[in-house]
């Protein structure tokens, strides 16, 4: 097929090269930087703008860091909005404020295009190894007919429900990932306040309930201090505040989220937005006067 695919950062580089691997003509943009030789290499048609790739593609990718990045791509001059129509489909693969998402949605459908979301977990790791997952929303048969290139990105797809519902289900997923990067931040820290090798610690608790992939990933990253993203801070925050947002919409309360933001501000008040997520523990090791490894 025809792919054009907006947004080759540090996850939508590599799922965009799994794409061209498989054999898909790619259309991508050429933004505020060059495009990567490997997909000028494969083939790939750089074009112009957004309207450019649009008009290029049956079905068109992006993967942007938050809700004004993809009205902008949308909408904005030299938009995808410009450039689509009837049997196009336009699927959103960024992070984003779930109530947009169906605004969006309807917006291009009034044009003649399907509309999916297909926000992703896991990472640069999962985005390298094709084992993201993809939480979607949309009407059955559009999901249908991207469900073939999730394939070639991801692992666990799952099709939630209809349009921003695959948002919701992120938003969700950053929830819980926050709480558990705190959860792990925490216990490191009281362990090595107590006089326990933090290493040792968690390979203790990898065999046990407490087990999981932030104590595997994250918990090691937090020991050997290699904070480069992976996730940045700055980025977490932002679903954080789509959660926190969306909670006050809803009469809703979320306590522990809302701490979990105010450790991330903490690093970020330490210069750290651009840091990977599983230095919250940072904020931890300064309020228990506690540094990992001394």
């Amino acid at each position: 097929m025809n792919i054009g695919f907006i947004g080759l950062g540090i996850m939508g580089r590599p799922m965009a090269l799994h794409l061209q691997a498989a054999g898909h003509r790619l259309a991508v943009v050429k933004n505020r930087s060059d495009i990567p030789a490997d997909f000028v290499d494969g083939g790939a048609l750089v074009c112009a703008s957004p309207r450019e790739v649009a008009e290029a593609s049956d079905i068109i990718i992006m993967m942007v860091p938050d809700t004004p990045d993809v009205e902008r791509v949308l909408f904005g001059p030299g938009g995808i909005a410009e450039g689509i129509g009837a049997g196009k489909l336009v699927v959103d693969m960024s992070s984003i404020d779930p109530i947009a998402t169906r605004g969006f949605a309807e917006r291009i459908r009034a044009l003649g295009s399907d509309y999916v979301d297909a926000p992703v977990s896991g990472g640069e790791v999962g985005a390298k190894n094709a084992a993201l997952t993809i939480m979607c929303g949309g009407e059955p048969d559009a999901f249908a007919r991207a469900l073939p290139l999730f394939e070639l990105m991801g692992k666990n797809i799952t099709h939630v429900g209809g349009v921003g519902d695959g948002q919701v289900a992120k938003v969700a997923n950053q929830i819980i990932v926050a709480l558990n990067i705190q959860a792990v931040s925490e216990a490191l820290v009281f362990a090595a306040k107590a006089g326990a090798d933090p290493a040792k610690v968690r390979e203790a608790l990898l065999g046990g309930f407490a087990s999981s992939r932030i104590l595997e990933v994250h918990a090691e990253r937090m020991i050997k201090r290699t904070f480069d993203p992976g996730f940045r801070i700055e980025l977490h925050q932002k679903d954080l505040n789509l959660a926190l947002g969306s909670a006050r919409s809803l009469g809703l309360a979320l306590p522990n989220t809302a701490i979990a933001q105010q450790m991330f501000s903490s690093c970020v008040s330490m210069g750290g937005e651009g840091w990977d997520h599983s230095a919250l523990v940072k904020a931890i090791e300064q309020l228990g006067n506690c540094r990992l490894g001394e």
